[in-house]
């Protein structure tokens, strides 16, 4: 198999090195991003924000903030919630809580969509370079065996079309996996995002029907 797969790399020209980069690259960002999306990353954020709920409700912000900034090491929600907390005790309404919450979530759907973009472009280009080889292959054979004797015709048109096929192959190989798995991890991040909005949302409505705006506090007092 290996014999198989050097013969078709040594013959595929000098455009294979290039997909073979690309290779590499799509693996790495895979191998990351699967870590970071399905192991690093939980679904549950929703379900976390209740060890926050009763202290909200009952205005015990000390306990609250502590409690969310201990869930903040390993879970988004832990920051967007911290951030909430930190401006209700800061007297801010609720315009000013769902700013600093924003500002946050904001940081936190960066980080999940980080890098997941480049496997969609590397699937495209490494298309491209597959029939980039596939076309400078037959040039190459068209070209010499139209100098070429008789005898010596076929040999060079097939090393040629042999050329134009194995970098055609190739491309595909890492462009299919890249394309697949750049939909996989979309799909994750996507659903990762949305549980992170609801679960910040639960919460700035605790501190939003907990703590009265800004304006009513300079106005009692």
């Amino acid at each position: 198999m290996f014999t198989t797969i050097s013969q078709a790399f040594s013959h595929g020209g000098i455009w294979m090195y290039a997909i073979l980069g690309l290779h590499i690259v799509s693996l790495a960002i895979i191998a990351e991003r699967v870590y970071a999306l399905y192991f690093k990353k939980s679904g549950g954020q929703k379900r976390l924000t209740g060890h926050l709920e009763d202290d909200i409700k009952k205005g015990r912000l000390e306990s609250a903030i502590a409690k969310a900034q201990a869930m903040s090491r390993s879970e988004d929600i832990g920051s967007v919630a911290q951030a909430g907390i930190q401006a209700a005790m800061n007297m801010g309404g609720k315009e000013e809580i769902h700013a600093k919450m924003e500002e946050v979530i904001d940081l936190q759907n960066s980080a999940l969509e980080r890098r997941t973009g480049f496997l969609g472009m590397i699937g495209n280009v490494a298309t491209l370079i597959g029939l980039l080889g596939t076309i400078t292959g037959m040039i190459k054979s068209f070209g010499a065996v139209s100098m070429a004797n008789a005898v010596e015709k076929a040999s060079i048109l097939s090393n040629g079309i042999s050329e134009a096929m194995n970098c055609t192959a190739y491309g595909l190989i890492v462009a299919i996996p890249a394309l697949v798995m750049f939909a996989v991890l979309q799909n994750r991040t996507a659903l990762l995002q949305e549980d992170l909005n609801q679960a910040s949302t639960k919460v700035l409505n605790w501190l939003s029907f907990s703590f009265e705006p800004i304006k009513t506090k300079k106005k009692s007092s």
